[in-house]
């Protein structure tokens, strides 16, 4: 599932673009990026190349609704929601991401108060591309950590 334009996916693409949210830079709050986090704190989780975020809410699937609509049966089923904090790897290879052994994985448990969205890595052969291409390449699984961005010949899922 791709996420509409109109929700979050610029946000992805204005992040990748714009040069202070480099390397090393500190990943961007969601009112720098015009994001309407309805009470809750959303916090933006960078991946890198030597670093992978997942996300999971362990207690009762907190989910950033307002910003990627309903989400998928599978963050909501008990198996997820355990496993991805016993074996995160083992999740992410049945969704077919599967990080060398050399990457870190961080799990991030989701509350009430805090949601938290991934901002996976920019796939490689998209230097140059502006924001509406970019977000064509960032899917919801991507943000949530179970899936990379989709590759730069790949056509968006609809």
């Amino acid at each position: 599932m791709t996420i509409p334009m109109t929700t979050i996916i610029p946000i992805r693409a204005r992040a990748t673009i714009r040069p202070r949210h480099g390397s090393g830079a500190r990943p961007p709050a969601a009112g720098e990026l015009g994001i309407d986090a309805r009470g809750a704190k959303i916090v933006a989780l960078k991946n890198t190349t030597a670093r992978h975020h997942l996300v999971v809410c362990t207690l009762c699937s907190c989910y950033p609704r307002a910003l990627l609509g309903l989400p998928p049966a599978w963050y909501k089923a008990p198996a997820y929601r355990s496993r991805a904090v016993s074996d995160p790897r083992g999740v992410l290879a049945e969704f077919g991401t599967r990080l060398p052994a050399d990457v870190e994985l961080r799990v991030v448990d989701s509350t009430a108060d805090c949601r938290y969205l991934v901002l996976p890595l920019r796939p490689s052969g998209t230097e140059g591309w502006d924001e509406a291409r970019l977000a064509g390449l960032v899917t919801r699984d991507s943000m949530i950590g179970v899936a990379p961005a989709l590759a730069a010949g790949s056509q968006p899922r609809p």
